[in-house]
């Protein structure tokens, strides 16, 4: 399975000593992850492991024993049910502790949290803020349905039995905590593997919002994710005409003009704000333009 992984078209890999692995198995599981990260073929994606939570007797010889054995081919800790920022904060001494033991860069290894609970949901803000190692906050549906004591058994998926999106509020208060403090924002799993077109229709509801990315349990799941999360065509070529059209029109030569018309389109500083986040994604999904921009004659 951890072969199949390095192969897949993934922007990261965890590696789970959380939930996927039974508590008598979680020894022999640092051991196999320690290996799978040393020996490497990970290529460009962002390996990261998730630890138990705090809550449990494992965290503190699940995050020892990973770092000391692959602390130099490991990016991101993850750390899951996060409920307060001393969690980050446990989390940052004792990676600090291990970076400074086995001369490791300090603050190399980053740390993404998920939020899983009321609590981590109430306190996302100061969770976010909590490290400068904090890169990404996730949403956890699974355990945070449960929580709430939510009246479904199928994660992620809007309840018929409710008018609206249950989920959009967890959503929007994760992306703003992420916003506020420059982390990623990423959307947890949709746990029925095989229906692909339930998972396109989940993420295209955190996509809209504004989310980096989301969980694939299934490598069936990978282009529906690499597609909802880049952007169409369309757009991305029109991101990619405002800001040359803006570079240009602001320019000595273009007359030095804050506001003007791209075809029959007002384009202002704002318009611009906007085109980069389209162009940032389409650039970072390896797309390609199919138009430019070309000056007016004078």
């Amino acid at each position: 399975m951890l072969e199949k992984a390095q192969g897949l078209p993934a922007d990261q890999v965890f590696l789970d000593l959380e939930d996927a692995v039974a508590p008598l198995a979680k020894p022999s599981a640092r051991k196999n992850i320690v290996a799978a990260l040393n020996e490497g073929g990970w290529g460009s994606k962002t390996r990261v492991v998730r630890v138990n939570d705090l809550t449990t007797p494992w965290t503190y010889t699940d995050v020892i024993e990973i770092v000391e054995g692959a602390g130099a081919n490991l990016d991101c800790i993850m750390l899951p049910k996060v409920q307060s920022a001393s969690h980050v904060e446990w989390l940052d001494l004792t990676l600090t502790q291990l970076e400074k033991t086995l001369g490791l860069p300090i603050g190399g290894i980053g740390i993404e949290a998920q939020i899983e609970n009321a609590a981590g949901l109430v306190n996302v803000d100061a969770i976010a803020a909590a490290s400068p190692r904090v890169e990404t906050i996730i949403f956890g549906p699974a355990d945070f349905m449960a929580s709430l004591n939510m009246k479904s058994l199928v994660v992620g998926a809007l309840n018929p039995d409710y008018p609206g999106d249950p989920f959009h509020y967890i959503l929007m208060r994760i992306l703003m905590a992420a916003r506020m403090h420059d982390k990623q924002a990423i959307d947890g799993p949709y746990l029925q593997i095989k229906d692909v077109d339930g998972f396109r229709e989940v993420a295209k509801r955190s996509a809209a919002l504004g989310f980096d990315g989301k969980w694939v349990l299934h490598p069936g799941q990978l282009d529906a994710a690499n597609e909802v999360y880049s952007p169409a065509q369309q757009d991305y070529d029109h991101a990619e005409l405002i800001l040359d059209a803006y570079d240009y029109f602001t320019s000595e030569v273009g007359g030095k003009l804050g506001a003007v018309m791209l075809g029959d389109e007002m384009i202002d500083e704002a318009s611009r704000k906007m085109a980069l986040v389209i162009a940032a994604k389409g650039r970072a999904a390896g797309m390609t333009r199919t138009s430019s921009f070309t000056p007016p004659s004078a």
